[in-house]
């Protein structure tokens, strides 16, 4: 209780210079800091001669002695970044604590003269442990800049999937937070003690023993508390809506619709952003002066010039200021609450023409690359399934991702190393469920046959393994002979594919498949349209790729939010294990969803 009234003492008794400095710290990060990052990292892809990156190329990029030296400016800069937003938070901070008022640009002017020190040889650690550690004590804890770093799905599902891999990144994580949680005073030691680095760090671990884990338990209990809060204000809120319902009849807000509602989010997002990082790191700011308070540790004060005309705050700015506030929420409030009710209109309506590719066919339910899950695939209404094909000793063309037929069949070879008679002998249903025993590895020419009687597009994915002879001539062949090119698509992740695709037959639709998709990659002409991990996806992407006249498709979407959000970014199709679900989103996605659902929710509690 007392670490409590600490942190909420600590962030009111200087609210509005903590707010006031996260507006203008994250106002300039969107403005110059973001925007410089890009701008660097253009420079360098132009110093090394790279327009574009993908999988294939970016080992060579990462590996180019210029592209290390921007990597390290980089590093540099966001280092400076992070200590500089924290090292002001701690000041402004400890000023509370002191129960002192300062001005923004007092704390500003003593945090500058303080992050200087980060450059001495004995204090350059103590950066990288903010920039790298803090992470992983709170997500709030870390600058905007380094906490909305997003890791492919992709990616994800090969560290869920793979057990060794998973534990490896646990064990890491916990020695991380052990170091984290004995240097977690180190730079309150470093920004109000004036100690070096080393020092700093040796006072943290004393300051916190026998009390880690302790300090831990309160940050992630305060933290829940916190997030409780902010629910419980948020359903406060939502009901008060529901029984100012009546306003809106009154209200002539119908023409300032689209003005009031982003208002309201951007008061909300400016809100959320402001408070999360002070709030943070007052928790461990309280922790702190808690335990100094115990060991009878002196808490020295800093030194700053006050100016006390400067110090106050004109009451009648606040009051506006507060006002303004106050009719943005309720005005927001009124109007969302009439999207819910069907009173406003919040979609720009245009013909929804995203399509659903089905992954390896219907692979949730049914084994991947089967015609059982081709066939399910069809009936659950998707447009396209995606499939890969590979080469047989006998130069047969089979559809298999792996190029081993171990974790689908359970046979321990490659496929170049079995003839397509002894291919037709596995078993590769098992793998998924006992249901499906017998299931068999169709060829290519078996589900283009299929997917012509059926109606379905196909997007046949080349997985060259090296070993294949006229690999690509042989499916162009294949193709052309059901005369099937207008209804499929040939894409790999391997460019010089599509080059030799489009050698071969220039009438052939290509999909170029990034992992990795940065810079102009338009400049790919081989690639009549592109595929791109979901994370790569982005309104300039979607742009750049429409204006040539081609089509982003994304992979592999498999929850509703991200479904919702490559809608909005009006891609063209979405490549998907989940059929079901994406078909549903597509078909019944408003923008006013979550609206919807939120005062739903409220209105059945009650």
């Amino acid at each position: 209780m007392k670490t409590i009234k600490k942190i909420i003492r600590m962030i009111t008794y200087n609210i509005w210079s903590l707010v006031g400095f996260e507006v203008i710290f994250k106002l300039l990060s969107f403005a110059i800091f973001t925007p410089l990052f890009f701008s660097l990292f253009d420079l360098v892809m132009r110093l090394t001669g790279y327009k574009y990156l993908t999988l294939e190329n970016i080992a060579s990029f990462l590996s180019n002695p210029k592209t290390i030296s921007m990597l390290l400016v980089l590093i540099i800069l966001m280092t400076i970044y992070t200590m500089f937003d924290i090292t002001t938070i701690i000041i402004i901070l400890n000023q509370s604590y002191q129960k002192k008022k300062i001005k923004v640009i007092d704390a500003i002017r003593l945090s500058l003269k303080k992050c200087r020190k980060i450059f001495f040889p004995t204090n350059i650690m103590l950066g990288f442990m903010v920039l790298f550690l803090i992470p992983f004590l709170s997500v709030g804890i870390a600058s905007s800049f380094v906490s909305t770093i997003k890791v492919p799905e992709f990616i994800l599902e090969f560290i869920m999937s793979n057990y060794l891999f998973l534990a490896v990144m646990i064990l890491i994580i916990i020695i991380l937070l052990f170091i984290l949680l004995r240097w977690l005073y180190a730079l309150h030691y470093f920004v109000l003690e004036d100690l070096n680095f080393i020092r700093a760090r040796r006072k943290s671990i004393n300051l916190g023993k026998h009390n880690h884990i302790k300090d831990l338990l309160i940050i992630l209990i305060v933290q829940f508390l916190s997030v409780i809060i902010y629910f419980i204000f948020v359903i406060l809120g939502i009901l008060l809506i529901v029984f100012i319902n009546d306003i809106c009849d009154i209200l002539w807000l119908k023409s300032f619709t689209t003005t009031v509602i982003w208002v309201f989010i951007a008061i909300s997002f400016i809100i959320f952003s402001t408070l999360v990082t002070p709030f943070s790191y007052a928790i461990i700011s309280a922790l702190f002066y808690v335990r100094k308070e115990k060991k009878g540790e002196e808490i020295r004060e800093l030194e700053i010039n006050y100016n006390a005309e400067n110090i106050k705050i004109n009451g009648k700015l606040k009051k506006l200021i507060a006002l303004i506030l106050v009719f943005a929420i309720i005005g927001g409030s009124i109007f969302t609450y009439g999207v819910y009710k069907g009173k406003f209109n919040l979609n720009i309506e245009y013909v929804r023409t995203v399509e659903i590719t089905a992954h390896r066919g219907s692979s949730v339910d049914f084994p991947e690359n089967t015609m059982v899950a081709f066939r399910e695939a069809k009936n659950l209404g998707a447009n396209w399934i995606e499939l890969d094909v590979q080469m047989t000793k006998d130069n047969q063309l089979i559809v298999i991702h792996d190029s081993s037929f171990k974790r689908t069949t359970g046979v321990d070879k490659n496929t170049w190393e079995l003839t397509l008679e002894e291919v037709k002998e596995l078993d590769a249903g098992s793998f998924k469920d006992k249901k499906f025993q017998g299931e068999k590895i169709p060829t290519l020419e078996e589900v283009i046959i299929f997917a012509k009687e059926n109606n379905i597009k196909l997007n046949i994915e080349l997985k060259p393994t090296g070993r294949e002879e006229n690999f690509e001539e042989t499916v162009i062949d294949l193709i052309n002979k059901y005369n099937f090119k207008n209804d499929c698509v040939i894409t790999s992740q391997i460019y010089e594919v599509l080059e030799k695709v489009k050698k071969y037959d220039k009438t052939i639709e290509t999909v170029y498949v990034m992992s990795l998709a940065y810079g102009n990659i338009i400049s790919l002409t081989a690639a009549d349209h592109f595929s791109v991990e979901a994370t790569s996806a982005t309104s300039s992407l979607v742009s750049a790729v429409h204006k040539e006249g081609k089509k982003l498709l994304v992979w592999t979407i498999n929850s509703e939010e991200n479904i919702l959000k490559m809608i909005d970014l009006k891609v063209d199709n979405i490549i998907t294990d989940n059929i079901t679900l994406a078909k549903d989103v597509v078909y019944s996605s408003k923008t006013s969803d979550v609206i919807v659902e939120f005062v739903k929710l409220i209105e059945d509690i009650f």
